[in-house]
């Protein structure tokens, strides 16, 4: 049987930083002192110093929050107008990454997309495919509303195409408009959440040539009574985002259980892509997991240039994983069940 191989990945962001305006726009909205001062401290242990946004800035370039912005306004915008926008900035933003991917794309047989922040149909993949002039013929797979982990099950998905059709071609994309889904917000844990998302694309190639990373192993589970902790409401103001302050103890835990334990480092690594869903969900692997100092750093690195990009955040990590000679290495991202997913891999 073929074995597959993630062969390059390109990456984008947008232009805007929306980080401090985010920070100033969440502390308008605290008028307790105690709170402002706890929110504060939050903020300086985020490890976060920018996240970037395809909005349009405000007139005079000021903020999208500010008066005349998208979100500048009495009323946050509806759920409508929100995709009506993902419609047009999600695919420009995934052709970006893709022009990124130092990969010849001409004789693709197979598109995957994973998306969670919007909704358009004809969908995403479609979008792409005709923009880049793909033939008809390419067979598409749209991974919608998986959140964090769904780079996973792409890429999972992609290497179970080139197992079973050697050869295939596949490009793999994952888009997320984070920023899309601003809403009022009141309480600390609400904001603390939202202090996490960026926007954020990236594509990768993954073909039975001997080049890259081989894709090996898979790994998933959902944790029991946990389905509360990670989840999206889609409201009349786009989709609320809940992020529970129990989600780092509630991994760390899992992890820590021998029988995962056993499953992610059977063998020994070397190197780790972890979805940088944030700072105390780092600190939570690397504690249960008992990591050495360091084996987080290219995760922190992009958590702090970037935030959290849902999806799109896994790929950036594994991206710097093309650039080095690895023996052992596992990814993993964590999103809404409370479910975990991830595979091993190697250098080529």
């Amino acid at each position: 049987m073929a074995q597959a191989y993630l062969n390059a990945i390109g990456t984008a962001v947008p232009e805007q930083d929306i980080h401090q305006p985010f920070l100033d726009w969440a502390l308008a909205r605290i008028a307790e002192p105690r709170e402002r001062r706890l929110f504060e401290r939050m903020v300086g242990r985020s490890g976060l110093e920018h996240r970037w946004s395809v909005l349009p800035p405000a007139p005079g370039g000021g903020s999208p929050a500010e008066p005349g912005g998208f979100y500048g306004r009495e009323t946050l915008p509806g759920t409508a107008e929100r995709m009506r926008l993902y419609g047009e900035v999600a695919p420009a933003l995934a052709l970006r990454a893709i022009g990124e991917l130092p990969a010849d794309l001409h004789d693709v047989t197979h598109l995957v997309v994973a998306s969670c922040t919007g909704f358009v149909a004809p969908g995403v993949d479609q979008i792409i495919a005709r923009r880049l002039g793909l033939s008809p013929s390419v067979e598409r797979l749209l991974v919608g509303y998986m959140g964090c982990y769904a780079a996973v099950v792409a890429l999972r998905s992609a290497r179970h195409i080139i197992r079973s059709e050697p050869r295939a071609r596949v490009l793999v994309v994952t888009v997320e408009i984070c920023s899309l889904h601003l809403h009022e917000m009141d309480q600390i844990e609400s904001m603390l959440a939202g202090l996490q998302f960026g926007d954020g694309a990236a594509a990768a190639l993954v073909t039975a040539e001997s080049e890259g990373l081989e894709l090996g192993q898979l790994f998933s589970t959902t944790l029991p009574e946990s389905d509360s902790l990670i989840r999206w409401d889609i409201t009349d103001q786009g989709f609320a985002m809940h992020l529970s302050g129990e989600v780092p103890g509630r991994i760390g835990a899992a992890l820590a259980d021998p029988k995962m334990r056993e499953t992610i480092v059977n063998g020994g690594v070397d190197q780790w892509a972890v979805h940088a869903g944030g700072r105390s969900i780092l600190d939570a692997v690397e504690n249960a997991l008992q990591l050495p100092p360091g084996a987080l750093d290219d995760s922190r690195d992009v958590l702090r240039r970037y935030g959290n990009m849902s999806s799109s955040t896994l790929m950036f990590v594994l991206q710097r994983q093309l650039e080095r000679e690895i023996e052992h290495g596992v990814a993993i991202a964590f999103g809404p069940g409370l479910a975990a997913e991830g595979f091993r891999f190697q250098s080529a």
